[in-house]
Formats: structure tokens, sequence, C-alpha cells
């Protein structure tokens, strides 16, 4: 592992010795300053998940009273987006999600709740996708009511600071960046 020039990523400071100096933000995965920059995002991803996660199956719950997780909310959101039916593959490939029993199982989840249906895609006889139900059209609309008074109001009372078109640009670049490393990572693993 290369050594770290002194104090990079902690404001020159170097490591806290006797409660003085800067933090030092240096360990095995983050030697250089660019390796700590990229390991404190990761950090504030993982939170913002767990967080975001957290959010979703709670508004969802102020408006039914199953218990939801973020996955089966994100779902729910996914399978109403333009208001048109979704196949198992399109709500995977929107969601960049490859594990296929899990979204499974929240669609059935989804299903016995009442929130969605499965219907037969225009023009096949097998083929199936996922629609609203008219619960599940009322429960995000209910959603989208409570995101606009619970979280919309604390973004808007922030003063408008963060600019969301950027960090969006700046997260899909990143989920790029994952995808071509956990691909060739792949091709790399060890066998048990």
């Amino acid at each position: 592992m290369a050594k770290a020039a002194k104090g990079a990523g902690t404001g020159g400071g170097g490591k806290v010795r006797g409660g003085r100096g800067s933090l030092d933000r240096h360990w095995h995965l983050a030697a250089t300053e660019l390796e700590v920059g990229v390991t404190e995002l990761e950090f504030s991803i993982l939170r913002v998940s767990a967080a975001f996660e957290r959010w979703q199956g709670d508004c969802l719950g102020c408006c039914h009273g199953h218990t939801f997780s973020g996955t089966d909310t994100a779902l729910l959101h996914v399978v109403r987006m333009h208001e048109r039916p979704k196949s198992i593959s399109e709500l995977s490939r929107l969601l960049k999600r490859d594990d296929l029993s899990n979204l499974q199982y929240s669609v059935r989840k989804l299903l016995k709740a009442g929130l969605i249906e499965k219907a037969r895609q225009a023009g096949s006889k097998k083929d199936v996708v996922y629609q609203m139900s008219p619960l599940g059209l009322e429960v995000t609309d209910q959603y989208a009511q409570f995101r606009k008074e619970l979280l919309m109001s604390l973004i808007e009372a922030a003063g408008g600071k963060i600019d969301f078109a950027a960090s969006t640009r700046a997260l899909n670049v990143m989920s790029a960046m994952y995808d071509q490393a956990s691909c060739v990572a792949a091709t790399h693993r060890i066998s048990p």
C-alpha cells in the first residue's frame, strides 16, 4: 500500500496525537487524498441509503397499515412511474437490481397488500406485467402528500443550497464506475 503524504486529506494536520491536530482519515481503504475522498463519499452513500430506506418504509407506513421495506416502497413507485404496467425484468432494470428473487418477494408483498395487480402484457398470453391497483394509486398519492409535508418542507427550509442536478449526475457516474469495477472483480472472483 502506498504511504500517504503527511496530512493528505486531513487538512494538513496528520494524525491526531494527544488531542491536537486534525482527524486522521487514513486507513486500509484510504491511504491517499483521493482514496480518502472516495471513502468518505462511500460512507455518506451508506448513511444516506440507510436513512432513505428507513424514510421510504416509514412514510409508506403512514399511508398503509402494513410494514414495508425501502425496496418494497421503491418498487411500488417504479410500478406507478409513467402510469404504465411493467414486467419484472423492466422493474429489475429500472432499479438496477440483479437479485430477482428479492424483487419477486417484494412484488408478492405488494400484491398481497392489494397495492399492485397482475396483468397480461398487450399481445401476449404469457408475459405478466404489474400495474397499480386503485388502492395502490390512493396510497401513492397519500405518500406524495406526506413527502411534500415532511421531507420537501425540510429541504425547502434548508434554503435550496444543494445542487440536486449536479449531485444526480455525480451519483450516476459513480454508479457506472462501481458497475464496471464490479464486472471486472466478478471475473477474478476466488472460488471457495
